[in-house]
C-alpha cells in the first residue's frame, strides 16, 4: 500500500476491528482487506463511511427500495470464512454489485486462480467493470451481464459458488458446475429469514450444511427469484417478511393494526443478537399452532401503526404481537392476546431446551426428484429443485 493512500489509516482500522469480532483469522483474508481498498468501490460515498462496518445501499428503485448494496464488511468475512478459499481456485459469484467482494476473492485466488461474477443488471455490471478497472482488477475478473440462475458454463467447473443475493433454491445449473467436493455458500430464504449456508454435494446427491450463519440480503431477482415473500401493509411503511405472506389478509391485517395496541414485556428479555443467533431459529422451527410467523421492517425513520425499527412477531386473524430487535422484550399486541401467550409459551419451552441457536441449524436439500424426506425433527420446504430439511441438532 502507498503511503499517499488516503484509505489505508481507516481499511487498518476497519482490519483490525474485524479481528478484535473473531472474523478474520486466516491470513490470506486479513492480506485481501488490507490491500483492496473499498473506498474505489464506494467513490460516491465519505471515506469514513467507506470503511465503517455497515451495509451501504449503492441503487434504488423509483419507489426507494434497495436493488443493490455494498455488503457490511464483517458479513463479507463470515461469507468468505464459509467458503474456505484457496489460492488457484475458480470462483464463480452470483451477484457483482460494486465488484469489490470479487476483488478480495481474486486477491486471495491470486493469479492462478480465477473470479467470474454475474450481474442483472446491466447498471451495476458497468459499475464493477469501472471499479475494478479503478484498481487495475480489470484484467483478472470476468464481470459478465447475465441471469445467475444458469451459472456460467464457459468457465466451470468451478472449486467455489458464492452468491451475495437471497436465495429462494439452489439451482440444478449450480450443482452440476460445482467440482465434486466443491463448496456453495449462499444466503437461503428459510421462513421469514435468510441463513448464509455452506453445501456440499454428499454420496447420495444430496446438499449439505452443518454451518448456517443469520443473514439480510436483497433478494435474487430474475429465473429463480422465487415466490413473493415480502409485502407491504397498505400504503403504510411496515413490510412483513414471511414464507407465507401471499396467504395474509393484508386489509384484516390493517384493520386490526388501526386499533389501540397493548405495551408490554416479556417474560424473557433478550437482546437483538440473542434473538437472531439464538431464538428467532428456534421459533422458525416451532412455530406455534396456528399462527403465522413474521419478520417486519418499517422502511422510514418513522412510525407505522405506532411500530418503528426492525423485529419479528406473530399473526393470526384476530391477533398479533411484534417484537423489536432492539426492544429488550419489549412488545406490541393488537387484538386479543393470543399471540402474545402463545410468543410466551415458545421463549419458555426455548429457555427449557437449553437456548438453542443457529450454531445448531442444518440443512440439506434433497433433490426433487427423490422421495420427499420422512422426518422426526423440524421441518421440511418444498422448493422448485429441493427439499429443504431444516433442523436443529441439539444434544439430548
Amino acid at each position: 500500500m502507498s503511503t499517499s493512500d488516503p484509505g489505508q489509516a481507516l481499511r487498518q482500522a476497519l482490519v483490525q476491528s474485524l479481528k478484535q469480532k473473531g472474523e478474520l483469522t486466516d491470513s490470506l483474508m486479513e492480506a485481501a482487506f488490507l490491500a483492496v481498498p473499498r473506498h474505489a468501490f464506494l467513490p460516491d460515498i465519505p471515506l469514513e463511511q467507506a470503511y465503517a462496518d455497515d451495509a451501504i445501499p449503492v441503487k434504488r428503485d423509483p419507489d426507494g427500495s434497495v436493488v443493490s448494496s455494498a455488503s457490511q464488511p464483517t458479513m463479507i468475512a463470515m461469507m468468505l470464512r464459509q467458503l474456505r478459499l484457496s489460492p488457484g481456485d475458480n470462483v464463480l459469484e452470483i451477484g457483482a454489485g460494486t465488484g469489490y467482494n470479487a476483488a478480495l476473492m481474486q486477491h486471495i485466488v491470486g493469479e492462478e486462480g480465477n473470479v467470474t461474477t454475474l450481474e442483472l443488471d446491466k447498471d451495476m455490471v458497468q459499475t464493477a467493470q469501472a471499479n475494478l478497472q479503478r484498481i487495475s482488477s480489470g484484467d483478472h475478473i470476468r464481470v459478465v451481464h447475465a441471469d445467475g440462475a444458469a451459472g456460467y458454463a464457459p468457465r466451470a467447473s468451478y472449486d467455489r459458488i458464492i452468491a451475495t443475493v437471497g436465495i429462494w433454491d439452489i439451482p440444478v445449473a449450480w450443482v452440476k458446475q460445482l467440482k465434486p467436493k466443491g463448496i456453495i455458500v449462499a444466503p437461503l430464504w428459510v421462513d421469514a429469514g435468510q441463513v448464509s449456508a455452506a453445501f456440499t454435494i454428499q454420496s447420495d446427491n444430496t446438499l449439505y450444511s452443518p454451518n448456517n450463519l443469520p443473514c439480510g440480503f436483497i433478494q435474487l431477482r430474475g429465473a429463480a427469484a422465487g415466490p413473493t415473500v415480502i409485502r407491504r401493509v397498505g400504503s403504510s411503511s411496515l413490510v412483513l417478511i414471511s414464507n407465507d405472506v401471499v396467504s395474509i389478509d393484508m386489509a384484516a391485517l390493517h384493520s386490526l393494526f388501526s386499533e389501540d395496541f397493548e405495551q408490554s414485556v416479556l417474560d424473557i428479555r433478550l437482546k437483538s443478537g440473542e434473538y437472531t443467533t439464538g431464538f428467532l431459529p428456534y421459533l422458525t422451527l416451532n412455530t406455534p399452532r396456528g399462527t403465522t410467523f413474521t419478520a417486519y421492517t418499517i422502511t422510514t425513520n418513522e412510525q407505522a401503526y405506532g411500530i418503528s425499527g426492525h423485529g419479528f412477531g406473530l399473526l393470526t386473524s384476530g391477533s398479533a404481537c411484534f417484537v423489536p430487535l432492539e426492544g429488550h422484550g419489549e412488545v406490541h399486541t393488537f387484538g386479543a392476546p393470543d399471540t402474545l401467550m402463545a410468543l410466551q409459551e415458545s421463549l419458555a419451552a426455548w429457555d427449557r431446551a437449553g437456548r438453542p441457536g443457529a450454531k445448531d441449524v442444518r440443512l440439506r436439500m434433497i433433490p426433487i426428484e427423490q422421495m420427499k424426506p420422512a422426518i422426526n425433527t423440524g421441518k421440511v420446504f418444498t422448493r422448485d429443485d429441493h427439499y429443504l430439511h431444516v433442523w436443529q441438532d441439539i444434544a439430548k
